[in-house]
């Protein structure tokens, strides 16, 4: 019996043959294209993820600190919805995350960049440097976690490495961390399964060196 489409076309059934092998075409493209940066997936959402990951099976809670916001002016279009039409920032933000990991405070900060050769020191606020020297001093363990976007890199960069590139710009010198040291000082992440952005793996690494 043939059998046709809406239009009038005949159905043809495909060759298995053909429909696998192309599946599996499909597949190997697709393998090939599991990139941190091609997902669609933003840095925030990646750390999110591994962060969910780390809670979930008792490893880590660390968390996304909720941004100081005032509530100015508040309309009510209707009666189950409300919009909000003005705030501002009660005080700066300090860093983007904080939590406890194997009985260590950590604090961190996630940046990204385009720039393929170094990391702009201006992406970095000086009341966030202040606030993880003090916690450093503290004994927290502090860094930031840069994406290098167009590079599709990711490092964890150890607060002592910002804060010597950080003093060193005040005092007249570059103000940015070129890849290299990057490459020699901080540790590179690298794409795992579960979760992609498995950054406790880098911290491990800080750890061992205290």
């Amino acid at each position: 019996m043939a059998i046709r489409y809406p239009n009038g076309r005949q159905y043809t059934p495909q060759n298995k043959t053909v429909k696998n092998e192309s599946k599996k075409k499909s597949d190997v493209l697709a393998k090939n294209k599991l990139t941190f940066s091609n997902r669609g997936k933003s840095l925030e959402d990646e750390i999110d993820e591994a962060n969910m990951f780390y809670l979930q099976r008792g490893t880590a809670v660390i968390h996304k600190k909720p941004v100081p916001v005032q509530i100015v002016k508040v309309a009510y279009p209707s009666r189950s919805a409300a919009v909000i039409q003005e705030a501002y920032f009660r005080t700066p933000s300090t860093t983007d995350y904080n939590g406890v990991y194997n009985g260590y405070y950590i604090d961190f900060d996630a940046k990204e960049t385009k720039n393929k050769t170094s990391f702009p020191l201006q992406n970095v606020h000086e009341h966030q440097v202040t606030h993880m020297r003090a916690a450093t001093k503290q004994k927290g363990v502090c860094f930031l976690l840069v994406c290098f976007s167009t590079l599709e890199r990711f490092f964890v960069l150890p607060f002592d490495v910002l804060d010597s590139a950080w003093q060193a710009m005040e005092k007249g010198a570059r103000k940015s961390i070129p890849l290299n040291v990057f490459e020699e000082q901080a540790i590179e992440i690298t794409e795992s399964y579960a979760p992609r952005l498995d950054y406790l793996k880098a911290v491990d690494q800080l750890l061992s060196a205290l």
